[in-house]
């Protein structure tokens, strides 16, 4: 099946990565400008754009199916890629594609129902003798029902979402006197968030590792894995930092885990990249959680030890390719580890804080790669997530990863907004997290404080500060200054230039 021409049916930074994986494969992309980031920067990089500014409609453009379908036969687009969030699992997005005769770049609908049912996956799971932990058989229809499967199974369990995840409808329950009303929560939260307030429960695992399983697989029924990645490090579900592979396992434990990973996969035929979920307890045994039937967000750091392009997989996949890649191709080379550098307020309980950027300078490196999808100028609006950028940072090993990670961030220069750097610049330098001593738990249980002021910010400023008195006064093309009746560069000007940064 041939593709000539992608929609991205997304923004920000991975609208951005898509369109420079179709360029290599010289194929045509198509993005959307929507009114809420009519200036955005991803709107660069495409062949083609799509202006949806001047529409004014309650659903997001990235969220109407109906709309999106009517933009791709309209540009001519023979194929959609989802990126993630927004409509990426959406089962009848996928159908409505094939119906159209659009290629969707991802697993079949039938796929994308199946896993992103978190019922039938777990019950998928059990039926091909897939580790999982105690819960529910199906979904819990009230209350009652809920504190009779709990004492059965025992408590701490957990409440979910069968049709979500990234921690909404989740809820612990820590004895039955709770149930009732986090039963009610739960319920509530999946329903806003999912349009299904459907809940499972099952055994809550405390203090457990969190690591995911990146696949692979053809329309021809072949599925590989590409190694776990480690996922512990997050906050009320939320992921925050991730890291490939995970020190937690061994050869022995990631050939267990992966070839379970392939196993429930080939269970509903999937194709496409998807990744595939575990809890791991103190004893290293694991317990499938779920699937993501899309490209991940944390996808870079598998891409930098395994050296291969997973966009450029899902279309070749998605044209009707065979993989060709085998299980005994697949070879770990180094570490890597991802920050999500967003634009939240870390001493506010990492609240939101959208805004303007008003100056923004990255490192680059050989070990240092970055995904971005804004630049100086750039605003961060509500309307979506608070993403800034993906600092993924290398080395030959988990230490020097976190050595380079660590310099890497410190040469981060963010102004305009509030952001997580001080988070991370703190994490680096914790001596559990170096050890590799954590789990789930860890900033809720383990740290004292969110951040870390580093000691590089004020000589970055002042550098900075320096470098811009230098553009505007001293080169050739600039106003020519009186040295001997003009202003020298006095510490105080020195000061409110360091002040504008």
């Amino acid at each position: 099946m041939k593709i000539t021409k992608i929609l991205i049916a997304n923004r920000g930074e991975i609208a951005i990565r898509i369109m420079k994986t179709a360029t290599k494969l010289k194929i045509k992309t198509v993005a959307v400008r929507t009114a809420a980031e009519p200036n955005a920067m991803y709107l660069s990089f495409a062949d083609e754009i799509f202006d949806y500014s001047e529409e004014s409609t309650e659903i997001p453009v990235f969220l109407d199916i109906e709309k999106l379908i009517e933009i791709a036969l309209t540009t001519g687009a023979d194929a959609i890629h989802p990126g993630y969030g927004f409509l990426a699992e959406n089962a009848y997005f996928a159908d409505k594609c094939l119906d159209n005769k659009i290629s969707f770049i991802g697993p079949s609908p039938d796929a994308i129902y199946k896993m992103g049912n978190k019922t039938i996956a777990r019950k998928i799971a059990l039926a091909h003798n897939i580790p999982v932990a105690m819960g529910s058989e199906g979904n819990i229809s009230n209350e009652e029902e809920a504190i009779a499967v709990a004492e059965k199974i025992g408590y701490p369990v957990i409440i979910k979402a069968a049709s979500g995840g990234g921690g909404r409808g989740m809820r612990i329950v820590r004895k039955s006197e709770e149930m009732e009303k986090l039963f009610v929560i739960a319920s509530k939260e999946a329903e806003k968030a999912f349009k299904d307030p459907s809940v499972f429960i099952e055994k809550y695992i405390e203090n457990p590792k969190h690591i995911e399983f990146q696949i692979l697989g053809d329309k021809k029924g072949n599925v590989i894995h590409l190694g776990e990645r480690e996922c512990s490090i997050q906050r009320k579900h939320q992921k925050l930092l991730e890291e490939a592979p995970s020190g937690a396992l061994d050869d022995r434990l990631r050939e267990i885990m992966g070839s379970t990973a392939v196993r429930i996969a080939k269970a509903v035929g999937y194709y496409s990249a998807g990744t595939v979920e575990f809890l791991l307890d103190s004893e290293k045994n694991f317990y499938f959680m779920e699937m993501n039937t899309r490209i991940q967000v944390e996808h870079p750091v598998t891409e930098v030890i395994t050296g291969i392009d997973l966009i450029e997989q899902q279309i070749r996949i998605a044209k009707g390719e065979e993989l060709k890649i085998r299980q005994e191709d697949i070879k770990l080379s180094g570490w890597a580890i991802e920050c999500r550098i967003n634009a939240e307020d870390v001493q506010a309980g990492f609240a939101p804080d959208p805004g303007k950027i008003d100056k923004l300078s990255l490192p680059s490196g050989p070990n240092i790669r970055i995904d971005t999808g804004v630049q100086a100028g750039s605003s961060i609006v509500p309307n979506y997530d608070s993403m800034i950028a993906k600092l993924i940072v290398s080395g030959k090993n988990r230490k020097e990863a976190i050595k380079n990670c660590k310099m890497a961030l410190d040469k981060v220069w963010i102004k305009g907004t509030k952001t997580t750097l001080p988070f991370f610049r703190m994490l680096v330098r914790n001596q559990k997290f170096q050890d590799g001593d954590f789990t789930t738990a860890f900033i809720e249980k383990d740290l004292e404080k969110y951040y870390y002021n580093s000691e590089y910010e004020e000589m970055l400023a002042a550098w900075l500060a320096t470098k811009l008195f230098v553009e505007e006064n001293l080169q050739e093309t600039s106003i020519q200054i009186d040295f001997e009746n003009g202003k020298e560069l006095s510490p105080w000007l020195l000061n409110k230039r360091i002040n504008q940064f």
